[in-house]
């Protein structure tokens, strides 16, 4: 800033003393400006402004270099004290509580905000981290926090579709079966088209699982023009084996992340297009063509999704993108600072970073070092404290939503049982298959009885009705009543 040489005389309140004495132009010798008790500088309250002169000339301006990596608190309090508080006065932020004390509007009474799905799932370690209500907020109110959870990052409206779409919550996921399969039962959900145990003959299978067909399924995809990407699992690059999603766009990355991880990923949380725009920069997000592998519930909450003709907001397209889905057997998932970092490290002294592969097979959790020895195989249940509670609700082991669904169970080792669901599923197959090692599906009854054993499972945990009859969405207070959650959680003051 440059200097004003035109003089204005000597400022109001500020005598012209003459007592300036050089240094500052308060009349003090300190040139810093130290605000002492010289009665020229005082005369008006307070220091002259170091760019006047003692006869109210502007002089060069100069700027005093802020301090850094100090607090600019000037007491020997917390920089967040409040000072000078009346007494009696909470300055506290204000409840939810405090909408009904600001005017008399009744609230709808089938409005459900994110705090009931937060209280009823959330809270309630129910969530299995499907990423579907950050999918069907058309505010974008809702985000991933850094443990996995969804979590509110602006103010919610209210608009009752986390909770209608929650798996866990509103979601009817057995009902959804049925709508997706339709009365003849084999364009969805239901009996499979056809099923068989299948492998690759690629050097890339042995860092696949199994026998690597849902990575052959989605080259063949790709290659042919069906797809534009797929929405898959990678490793992050600061957490050993913790998975994120990955939009994989070609061939090579679609191989670098052959294999499975035992956490989620949140895949429902990533279909933003936009965050992907770099690797399809000339594509129309219209025009997207996209496969999603996961786990049943996720596929079931896409399907869900793409019911209903709403508005999801940043997640719309990549919402109706997903042309081709692929379940992957499950019975249950784990947290990923539980079963990496508590049961594998701390417990059984396993470094994350000497892990090379790791499955579920025959009901046991095995681990593989980078040279392929196994270090670990243990039964399953061991790691029951690691998984992920919401999962014990969960009656669909095959993923009966799903155009394929792919796993090990009915198949013998290095092989991976394919179950054909839909038309589009078959599509998929008939593609791939001429590069394949295939025959019909060793052991239907294996696949079979592990079903049966998870409907057991979720019939127990389940404090709702089974029933695929009934309504697809299950009413806040409803669900409340039979699990006991408090309704009006915003009201409480949460």
């Amino acid at each position: 800033m440059g200097t004003d040489e035109t003089s204005h005389g000597p400022l109001p309140g500020v005598p012209d003393d003459g007592s300036s004495t050089g240094g500052d132009a308060c009349g003090c010798p300190d040139e810093r400006g130290c605000g002492c008790e010289n009665p020229a500088a005082a005369a008006d309250g307070g220091v002259r402004p170091s760019n006047v002169d003692s006869e109210g000339n502007l002089t060069a301006l100069t700027f005093t270099t802020p301090t850094e990596e100090k607090s600019q608190d000037v007491s020997e309090g917390h920089p967040n004290r409040r000072v000078q508080v009346p007494e009696g006065v909470d300055l506290d932020t204000p409840g939810y509580s405090i909408r009904r004390e600001m005017n008399d509007i009744e609230e709808p009474d089938d409005k459900t905000w994110f705090m009931e799905l937060d209280a009823a799932v959330i809270d309630a370690d129910r969530c299995i981290q499907c990423g579907t209500c950050v999918a069907a907020c058309p505010s974008d109110s809702i985000g991933i926090g850094e443990d996995g959870l969804p979590e509110l990052v602006k103010m919610c409206t209210g608009c009752s579709l986390c909770w209608d779409f929650c798996p866990r919550g509103g979601l009817r996921y057995e009902r959804q079966w049925k709508i997706t399969g339709g009365e003849d039962n084999v364009t969805g959900a239901g009996d499979p088209i056809t099923e068989f145990s299948a492998k690759v003959d690629e050097e890339w299978r042995e860092n696949a699982q199994d026998g690597g067909l849902v990575t052959s399924v989605l080259l063949h995809l790709l290659e042919a023009g069906k797809i534009d990407g797929a929405l898959i699992a990678t490793e992050s690059e600061d957490e050993p084996w913790k998975a994120e999603s990955l939009l994989a766009t070609t061939p090579r990355e679609l191989v670098e992340n052959a294999g499975s991880f035992y956490n989620q990923t949140m895949a429902l949380g990533s279909l933003d297009v936009d965050q992907w725009r770099e690797k399809l920069p000339e594509k129309d997000p219209e025009e997207l063509s996209l496969a999603l592998v996961g786990t049943p519930c996720e596929i079931e909450g896409i399907r869900a999704l793409q019911d209903f003709e709403w508005d999801y907001a940043s997640q719309e397209e990549g919402v109706r993108a997903i042309d081709y889905t692929i379940a992957l057997m499950c019975t249950k998932n784990f947290n990923y600072h539980r079963l990496i970092g508590d049961q594998l490290q701390e417990k059984r002294g396993i470094d994350p970073e000497s892990i090379g592969k790791m499955d579920v097979l025959h009901g046991n959790m095995i681990v593989y070092d980078r040279e392929g020895e196994t270090v670990l195989k243990e039964d399953i249940e061991e790691f029951h404290g690691a998984a992920l509670k919401g999962c014990n609700e969960c009656a669909d082991f095959t993923g009966y939503c799903a155009d394929l669904t792919v796993g090990s169970v009915g198949s013998s080792d290095e092989y991976s049982s394919v179950i054909v669901r839909t038309e589009r599923g078959l599509e998929a197959w008939e593609l791939t298959e001429p590069d394949l090692d295939y025959h019909d599906l060793e052991d239907r009854s294996a696949i079979g009885g592990l079903q049966s054993w998870d409907k057991k499972k979720a019939f127990e945990s389940l404090q709702r009705p089974f029933d695929p009859d009934a309504p697809r969405f299950i009413e806040y207070t409803v669900h409340a009543e039979r699990y006991g959650t408090e309704l009006n959680p915003h009201e409480a003051d949460h």
